[in-house]
C-alpha cells in the first residue's frame, strides 16, 4: 500500500488487528497480502472521526470508525460488502493502516493520579532523570508466569520475522507479533510490547518503500525487542523492573521554575502521531520539556508549533516558548523532565534570553566530551556545540552538514526526512555559509564517527537570532553574502561537496552489514555467504577477534539445518539464529559506543 493512503487510515490497535487477521480462513490469509495492495488505489475519505474506503466496482464502502483517531475495537471497522464480516477487507485495512501506540493518546497530559503517558514524544528523547529524584529500591523479584509467556511469545514472533526478512514478513507474520506485544501489555511489559510494535511499524515502511524508512532503526528495534524478551525470564529486582518498563510515568511536585526557552522541534513518528516539544531550561542549566502529541500527520507536525502550550493559562504558542521564558508554579514533573498539565499548575509568560546570555550560556560551556558521555550514558542526547561550517559530504542518505567542533570533523544530519518538514532544505543551505560560525543544540548518534542531527542553530546572519531547522526555513537571503564580485551569481554558490577519506580504520562494517542483510533479507541470506574467510581474518587482523569469532556463529547459525531419521531437512531454528543475530547486533552497538566517544575525544 502506497505511504500516502496509510497516512490517511487512522491507527489501529494491535489487538484489534491481531483479532481481525486470526479470524480469517486459511485461503484467505494467502491472500490477505494482496489484499493490502488492492485497497492502495481505492479512495478514501475521511468524516470526522470515521474513514471510508470504496472496497469494489459496487460501491461496496469499509469503514473505520477512531474516536479520538484509534481505532480501539474490532467492531468499530465495518465493511458492506457480501461476505461481511467474515471477508478479507477489513483485515486489509486494519493490517495497512499504522499501528496505535497504546500509551500516545496521553503523552502530553497529566491524569487525574498524578501521571502521565509514555508515548510518541518519546521518539524526539528526553531529558536525563532530574538530579536529586531518590531511587525506590526493588524488591528481588522474578518476572511472573504471565509476563514469561508473553516473552516467550514475543521473542518468538521477532525471531520468527528476523528469519523471514522484511520481504517475507506479510500481514499474517506481523499480526503474530501484533498479538505477542498485546499480550506483553496485559502481562505488564510495556516496554517489549512497544519494541514489537516498532518492528511491526519498520518492516511496513520497509515494505512500503517510504522514504522516512530506516534499516538502521529497523535492526534498533529488532535488537532492542529480542534483548527485553530474551532478558526477562533472567532478570530480576531493578534489572527486572527496567525491562519491565513502564505505561504511566509519575508526577512529582517541583514547587516553582523559572524557565527558559532554548528551541522547538515537530514531533512525526511511523504510528500516526505528530505535534511539537519545546525545549526549556532553568537557571541551573536542567531541561524540561513541553509536549504537544496526537494522532496525526505531517500538517500536524508543522502546525503544533502554533498552537498554545498546554500548561496553566498561558497563551504562548510552542514557537513563542522556545525564544521566550515562563514562569511555573504547582509544577509537576515526571523523572525525564517533561512538565505537567495538571488543573493545579498555573504559568505565565516570562522574558527569555539569547543563547550568549545567563543561564543558557552555560549549556555550551560544558566540554564535548563530557556532554557526549553523558548521552552514552544514558543521559539526554542533546549536544551544545559551537561549531564552524564547512560545507557539505555526500553519503548514501543524502547530503549532510560538514563542520568543525573544536578540531572534531562532525556531520551534521536531518533529524527528519519527511519533505514538508525543513531539515534537509535547511541543511543544505547552512552547508552554503562556508566559514560561518554557529552555536547549535543537536541530538547525538552513536556513530563510529562524531555525528549528530542538527536541532537549531544560530542564524548566519543576525546576530541574538536562532533557527528551528525542524520549523523554520532559512531562504538564501538569510546567507552571507559570497566575497565576489557583484557581476556574479546573484545567489550564494552552491558549497562544495566533499568526500572524507579517513585512514584504514577497525572494519566493523564487516559484521554490522551482516546484521543489516538479515534483518533485511532474513536468514536465508546469511544461509549462503561464500568466502567469508576473508572477513573473519581481516577482522581478527584488526585486533577486533570476538567479532570474528561473531560473524563466524552468525554465519554458521544462518546456515545450520538439521535432518531427521529420513534425511529430510527439519524447518529452521529461528531461536538459535536470532539469539547469534542479537549477540552480533548488541556487540556492534557496544563497540560503536566506545568508537563514538573517542571520536570525539572522549
Amino acid at each position: 500500500m502506497s505511504t500516502s493512503t496509510v497516512r490517511e487510515l487512522p491507527a489501529v490497535a494491535p489487538a484489534v488487528t491481531a483479532e481481525l487477521v486470526a479470524a480469517l480462513s486459511p485461503r484467505l490469509r494467502k491472500r490477505l497480502d494482496a489484499g493490502i495492495t488492492k485497497l492502495a488505489d481505492r479512495p478514501v475519505v475521511r468524516d470526522g472521526d470515521t474513514v471510508r474506503i470504496t472496497v469494489d466496482d459496487e460501491g461496496s464502502e469499509l469503514e473505520l470508525h477512531a474516536p479520538g483517531g484509534v481505532v480501539a475495537d474490532a467492531a468499530a471497522i465495518r465493511c458492506g460488502c457480501l461476505l461481511a464480516p467474515d471477508c478479507l477487507h477489513r483485515a486489509a485495512a486494519a493490517s495497512a493502516a499504522p499501528v496505535a501506540d497504546a500509551s500516545a493518546d496521553t503523552a502530553s497530559t497529566e491524569g487525574a493520579d498524578g501521571t502521565a503517558g509514555v508515548g510518541a514524544v518519546e521518539a524526539a528523547g528526553q531529558p536525563a532523570p532530574l538530579p536529586g529524584v531518590r531511587e525506590i529500591p526493588v524488591p528481588d523479584e522474578s518476572a511472573t508466569a504471565p509476563q514469561l509467556a508473553a516473552a516467550h511469545a514475543v521473542f518468538e514472533a521477532v525471531a520468527a520475522v528476523l528469519d523471514a526478512g522484511t520481504d517475507g514478513s506479510g500481514a499474517v507474520l506481523q499480526a503474530e507479533l501484533l498479538r505477542a506485544a498485546h499480550t506483553a501489555r496485559l502481562a505488564g511489559l510495556p516496554r517489549a510490547a512497544a519494541a514489537a510494535v516498532s518492528v511491526v511499524t519498520g518492516v511496513r515502511a520497509a515494505r512500503a518503500a517510504d522514504p522516512a524508512f530506516r534499516l538502521t532503526e529497523l535492526v534498533g528495534a529488532v535488537s532492542e525487542a529480542l534483548f527485553v524478551a530474551h532478558r526477562v525470564p533472567h532478570a530480576t529486582g531493578a534489572e527486572l523492573t527496567g525491562l519491565r518498563g513502564t505505561v504511566r510515568q509519575p508526577y512529582t511536585p517541583d514547587g516553582s521554575l523559572r524557565l527558559y526557552g532554548l528551541f522547538s522541534e515537530p514531533v512525526l513518528t511511523a504510528s500516526g502521531y505528530a505535534g511539537a516539544v519545546t525545549w526549556t531550561a532553568d537557571a541551573e542549566g536542567r531541561l524540561y520539556t513541553v509536549s504537544d502529541v496526537a494522532p496525526g500527520g505531517t500538517g500536524r507536525a508543522v502546525g503544533a508549533a502554533d498552537r498554545a502550550v498546554r500548561i496553566g493559562d498561558t497563551a504562548l504558542t510552542h514557537r513563542e516558548l522556545a525564544r521566550a521564558g515562563l514562569a511555573v508554579s504547582g509544577a509537576t514533573v515526571s523523572p525525564t523532565g517533561r512538565l505537567g498539565a495538571g488543573a493545579g499548575v498555573r504559568a505565565v509568560r516570562a522574558s527569555g534570553v539569547g543563547w550568549r546570555a545567563e543561564p543558557l550560556v552555560r549549556l555550551w560551556a560544558v566540554p564535548v566530551a563530557e556532554q557526549v558521555g553523558r548521552a552514552l550514558d544514558g543521559g539526554h542526547e542533546l549536544l551544545f556545540l559551537e561549531v564552524t561550517a564547512v560545507g557539505a559530504v555526500r553519503e548514501a542518505a543524502g547530503d549532510c552538514l560538514l563542520a568543525d567542533c573544536g578540531g572534531v570533523p562532525l556531520r551534521l544530519t536531518a533529524a527528519h526526512d519527511h519533505p514538508e518538514l525543513p531539515h534537509r532544505d535547511n541543511l543544505r543551505l547552512l552547508a552554503a555559509a562556508r566559514g560561518s560560525r554557529l552555536r547549535v543544540v543537536a541530538r547525538l548518534v552513536a556513530a563510529p564517527q562524531a555525528r549528530a542531527q542538527l536541532l537549531a542553530t544560530e542564524h548566519p546572519m543576525r546576530a541574538g537570532s536562532r533557527v528551528d531547522v525542524g520549523l523554520d526555513r532559512l531562504q538564501h537571503a538569510d546567507l552571507p553574502v559570497p566575497e565576489s564580485p557583484p557581476s556574479a551569481a546573484p545567489l550564494a554558490p552552491a558549497a562544495p561537496v566533499h568526500v572524507v577519506r579517513t585512514p584504514d580504520e577497525a572494519p566493523l562494517h564487516l559484521l554490522r552489514r551482516r546484521i543489516e542483510q538479515a534483518a533485511s533479507g532474513g536468514r536465508r541470506v546469511l544461509a549462503f555467504p561464500g568466502d567469508s574467510a576473508a572477513d573473519v581474518h581481516r577482522l581478527h587482523r584488526h585486533g577486533l577477534g570476538t567479532a570474528g569469532d561473531i560473524l563466524d556463529g552468525l554465519l554458521a547459525a544462518a546456515a545450520e539445518r538439521s535432518r531427521d531419521a529420513f534425511g529430510r531437512l527439519l524447518p529452521a531454528d529461528t531461536g538459535h539464529f536470532a539469539r547469534a543475530w542479537l549477540t552480533a547486533a548488541r556487540y556492534t552497538d557496544e563497540v560503536d559506543r566506545v568508537l563514538c566517544a573517542a571520536a570525539w575525544g572522549g
